[in-house]
């Protein structure tokens, strides 16, 4: 069961987290235009290299599993939902390709789906 103080650690990393991706995307912004969305390609190539960094120094050097779960949970989860998916992938493609591939297609293309099917009712209701 999550203590109260791992809980409370876990939001306030996701806190810093959210306010660094907003830091990130508001510069990049003024930075590069908004033409591309520079700013949600760094957070997310950044935070897939934090994480498996995290995780693989954590296993390795045996961090503390409260730890382990506010800066990967917390700070790299507010940062960017990205870096958790592409560390699964590759912990799912180590042991079980098949089910990694299928992991994969669920989520980009189910992602997808539901994202359209979003716009499409959110665009009912809103009468356009």
């Amino acid at each position: 069961m999550p203590t109260l103080s791992n809980f409370l650690a876990v939001c306030l990393a996701g806190a810093v987290g959210t306010g660094a991706r907003y830091l990130i995307g508001t510069w990049t912004t003024e930075r590069f235009g908004s033409g591309f969305p520079y700013g949600t390609l760094t957070v997310n190539l950044v935070g897939c290299l934090a994480i498996a960094w995290v995780m693989q120094t954590a296993i390795a050097d045996h961090w503390a599993p409260a730890l382990r779960m506010t800066l990967t949970v917390g700070l790299l989860g507010g940062f960017t939902t990205y870096s958790s998916f592409n560390f699964e992938m590759i912990a799912l493609m180590q042991r079980a390709p098949g089910l990694a591939a299928a992991y994969f297609l669920a989520t980009v293309l189910g992602g997808f789906a539901a994202g359209w099917l979003g716009f499409i009712v959110a665009r009912q209701f809103a009468g356009s």
